[in-house]
């Protein structure tokens, strides 16, 4: 069951009636209120409590910076902010420095999102979004976001969502999403990272871990405009790990449509392993999606299913999938590939995932891997 979600917008600021504290030894320049609560000129505030963060994303306008100090924050309601950015004042929500920040939805009610966002040019950055009864964070019709070094888990719901017509411009980078599951629906509706019901060119995913998600690790259902997922990484999504006896989790690594879209998405130079669906799939999605250099291996059903639609395959790798490397369909394009003629199934260097799921590099990139790592150029995921 695939449910839609409503579209909300609304510009503004909204004033709040208390000041927000600013921590100690924090340079810059700091937003500050008049005694009638007005938000004053200067745009840098940095905050060490659950009220002052609510305070502050509530209250963020164009150039704000809200800079979260580490410690773990449990909002009594989402996080949620109307407010838009520009091009050239963004509003920007980070951690503070290398500090590590958690927000934790186990206070919320049931259904809250944790955080909802309704405005353009947000920087979200360096933070924990976990716990939460529903979406973990959720982007609607943004433009220009950038969503950097997050990590989205063990949320009632998908954990990363973009959605809503106008959705244009977003850059989701360096996102790690895992352990998402919804018990209402046993499991049919977390995805690890979730592009849905909505439309807008210029959406990339790089850099993502998306893993032991209920549902898929990333779903694109109902999403009309191309989006281009790279260096991504998909895996062990669709097992119940929660012992649901009426578990309904899909568990595709990539999931490119859905729900009628004929769109298509670039898909480059990314890798879906040990899911219990397929690694990657049309699902129906009949638009002429590309697929360069990626590789499935060892999932459950098909490494690559495209049996319905006109994709584009080349230089795929699928090795030790249950169902087999592919199932393609009459309007499908392959060459290159490893199932096609005269090509060749270059050998791992290693078939051990435990790097695969070490800590990410100092910029937030992925870990260093020889993981389903070849040393040939011409096909497969390189694998960073």
């Amino acid at each position: 069951m695939r449910q839609s979600i409503g579209r909300h917008r609304r510009t503004g600021t909204l004033s709040i009636a208390a000041a927000v504290a600013v921590a100690a030894g924090a340079g810059g320049v700091y937003l500050g209120l008049s005694d009638d609560g007005a938000v004053a000129a200067a745009s840098t505030v940095t905050v060490s409590s659950t009220a002052q963060l609510e305070s502050a994303v509530a209250s963020a306008a164009a150039g704000t910076v809200i800079q979260v100090r580490g410690g773990t924050y449990k909002p009594a309601k989402t996080l949620k902010s109307t407010a838009n950015g520009t091009a050239s004042a963004r509003i920007t929500l980070t951690a503070y420095g290398s500090e590590k920040v958690r927000i934790d939805g186990s206070r919320l009610a049931a259904g809250s999102w944790l955080a909802g966002i309704y405005g353009d040019y947000w920087t979200v950055s360096g933070i924990t979004f976990q716990n939460s009864p529903a979406q973990g964070f959720v982007a609607t019709s943004s433009v220009g976001g950038v969503f950097k070094n997050l990590v989205t888990a063990d949320n009632g719901d998908s954990g990363f969502t973009l959605r809503g017509d106008g959705t244009t411009g977003n850059l989701v980078q360096n996102l790690d999403s895992h352990g998402n599951y919804d018990a209402a629906n046993h499991g049919q509706n977390a995805d690890g990272i979730a592009v849905k019901f909505g439309s807008g060119t210029g959406n990339r995913i790089t850099g993502a871990r998306l893993y032991d998600n209920a549902d898929d690790g990333l779903d694109l259902w109902q999403f009309s405009s191309p989006v281009t997922i790279e260096h991504s990484w998909a895996f062990g999504n669709g097992r119940n790990r929660w012992n649901d006896s009426a578990f309904e989790g899909n568990g595709n690594g990539f999931k490119l449509g859905g729900g009628g879209a004929s769109v298509a998405h670039d898909v480059n130079n990314n890798a879906a392993w040990d899911n219990t669906l397929h690694g990657f799939t049309e699902n129906s999605n009949t638009g002429a999606i590309r697929l360069n250099r990626n590789t499935a291996y060892a999932n459950k059903e098909n490494g690559f299913y495209f049996a319905t639609g006109k994709a584009r395959l080349a230089r795929n790798l699928a090795v030790g999938n249950g169902s087999g490397k592919s199932r393609l369909g009459s309007g499908t394009v392959s060459a290159a590939n490893n199932w096609d003629s005269g090509v060749a199934t270059p050998a791992f260097k290693s078939t051990n995932a435990a790097t695969a799921y070490g800590s990410r590099e100092s910029d937030g990139s992925l870990p260093a891997t020889t993981f389903l790592t070849t040393g040939v150029t011409t096909i497969g995921s390189i694998m960073n």
